[in-house]
């Protein structure tokens, strides 16, 4: 199990504990935050997952194009900024912070 310490768009942090599996995408939903939009339930296509990630020494893969192309399109894109459906869980995210963004 892991832990990911979730912000949303009020500002109340909460700390879910998840299986490492599926995608970030899945594990907030399914934790409760209605503030993550998800509307396209996963498929890259909407931009309704963003999420900014905080700083820290965990390594991801970067974002596909696609994905990069659905962030440019967001006046809340940071350094940070990702889509949660296109982060697979897994064990070395223990401790991640992420905070949810406002769709547009």
């Amino acid at each position: 199990m892991i832990q990911l310490h979730i912000t949303d768009l009020s500002g109340t942090e909460r700390t879910i504990t998840v299986a490492p599996t599926g995608t970030l995408m899945e594990a907030i939903r399914d934790n409760g935050f209605s503030d993550l939009l998800a509307a396209c339930g996963g498929c890259c296509s909407c931009a309704t997952c963003h999420v900014a990630l905080a700083p820290s020494d965990i390594v991801l893969a970067p974002a596909s194009d696609e994905e990069d192309e659905l962030l440019d399109s967001s006046d809340e894109r940071s350094t940070g900024s990702r889509l949660a459906c296109q982060l697979p869980l897994m064990p070395a995210m223990d401790g991640l912070k992420v905070r949810i963004v406002e769709a547009a």
